[in-house]
């Protein structure tokens, strides 16, 4: 029988470098309680936001993940051209098709790059870096662009009282690539279908060509919180064995940011130290989805509370519903 040779790859990967994009536009919870009734103490006893941002003139999932794509490239070194293949991770991609990597991956000018989308809602960075950490130890890419990027006050729905101060915009990436040392753990990632309608679309695309009314994000807030607050604390315990690492050994927490009600109850669950640093992002960002933990990381590094070397557990968890973690080691 013929063989078929295998693809090579580097023994290890790791993250290069990390990079982030935030809208213009400042949303802070007095405009919020202009479309909701609502107030300021209440959304931050809720949630710990205080202000979001929404894209504003010019900006959209395209501009935000040129921005922090090209500089995560430039972070980690490299040119677009060093660059194998691009991976999106987004709900923002308004068509059906083409998605937003090729796009992405032409304008930033990389040489035929694979590019390809992924949804996986709040858990996409972690569903990227997984991947992009497979690629590049199997050999069939040598530098992997992953991006989470999002314009979710594009289908938030003002009038909706239980979500609107949420939802959020902005972008993340991070360049994954060989390494001599392991820089990303084993990944923990599953789903639970049965609580799909837990976070869903209000209306299919066909449903609004025929409507011509929009359709707007929804969410149950309360079966999502037992859901984050049991099962993904259970899989963030897990991802931190999986690395083979102890509580005491751990750097840097940075959850998806959901709310810091969830981020609390995931840390009295894991009995983390208080020297480990927690990401509280969403107090100025709100929840930006698949970019929440690449936003929480760049804003750690480059503000000093988190340093390059650390030993960081991420963990996503949303719409499908889905969810995904692992530790990785900061650029």
């Amino acid at each position: 029988m013929t063989s078929i040779q295998a693809s090579q790859g580097s023994p290890y990967a790791r993250i290069l470098s990390i990079a982030s994009a935030v809208p213009s536009r400042v949303v802070d919870n007095a405009e919020m309680c202009t479309y909701i009734d609502s107030s300021d103490e209440w959304i931050q006893q809720r949630t710990g936001i205080v202000e979001r941002r929404w894209v504003g003139e010019g900006e959209d999932a395209e501009s935000l993940s040129l921005d922090c794509g090209g500089r995560a490239i430039e972070r980690a070194g490299l040119t677009p051209e060093d660059i194998d293949a691009v991976i999106v991770s987004t709900i923002s991609q308004f068509v059906q098709t083409p998605g937003l990597a090729p796009i992405v991956a032409a304008k930033l000018g990389t040489a035929g790059a694979a590019a390809f989308d992924i949804s996986a809602a709040c858990a996409g960075f972690s569903y990227g870096l997984a991947q992009a950490e497979a690629l590049v130890r199997s050999g069939a890419a040598h530098h992997v662009l992953v991006i989470g990027v999002e314009t979710l006050s594009k289908v938030t729905d003002l009038e909706d009282r239980s979500t609107a101060f949420l939802f959020a915009d902005g972008a993340g990436a991070a360049v994954v690539g060989p390494s001599d040392t392991n820089g990303i753990g084993p990944v923990v990632w599953g789903s639970d279908g049965n609580q799909a309608d837990a976070i869903f679309m209000t209306q299919s695309l066909q449903e609004v060509a025929a409507t011509g009314t929009p359709s707007w994000l929804h969410m149950h807030g309360q079966p999502v919180f037992r859901w984050a607050t049991t099962a993904i604390a259970d899989a963030a315990r897990r991802a931190l064995a999986a690395a083979g690492l102890t509580p005491d050994q751990l750097d840097v927490f940075a959850p998806h940011q959901a709310n810091n009600r969830i981020t609390d109850a995931m840390l009295r669950h894991l009995k983390l130290p208080d020297t480990v640093k927690v990401a509280r992002t969403v107090k100025y960002y709100g929840n930006n989805s698949a970019a929440s933990i690449p936003m929480a990381l760049d804003a750690m590094l480059q503000s000093g509370e988190a340093s390059s070397g650390d030993t960081a557990l991420i963990i996503g968890f949303g719409a499908g519903l889905v969810y995904a973690g692992q530790v990785i080691r900061l650029p």
